[in-house]
């Protein structure tokens, strides 16, 4: 098992604007790996890789991204019996329309009930 960090949303927003936005890629770099973790896909694109596609490719490799994170957050959610959504479309949407901070405060909130629901007390904090 890797290590699934809960981090505070709010703190990570005000880190990423501090900063203008350097915080914001270690908080994707970390969000990516986390998830890879959570889906028990080692295997996956690593953070630091899906990061430089998206440098790459001017963000579109991003899209590409949240969305397949949505449904791979889904599949978790359903082995655990949680209620699943098309949080893929969501996040996507919000990042093509330039609030992508907001994708990536809602793909935390979904990381940290599922490292809860998923390792309990042992998830980081």
């Amino acid at each position: 098992m890797g290590v699934v960090k809960q981090r505070n949303i709010a703190v990570a927003i005000i880190l990423s604007i501090v900063t203008c936005g350097i915080y914001s890629i270690y908080w994707t770099i970390c969000l990516v790996n986390e998830v890879n973790c959570l889906c028990d896909e080692p295997e996956s694109t690593s953070g630091a890789v899906v990061f430089l596609l998206s440098l790459v490719t001017c963000g579109i490799y991003m899209f590409i991204w949240l969305y397949r994170v949505g449904e791979r957050l889904d599949r978790v959610k359903q082995t655990l019996g949680l209620p699943t959504s098309n949080s893929g479309v969501l996040y996507c949407l919000l990042a093509v329309f330039g609030l992508s901070i907001v994708s990536f405060a809602l793909l935390q909130d979904d990381v940290n009930k599922l490292a809860y629901a998923k390792y309990g007390d042992s998830a980081q904090n």
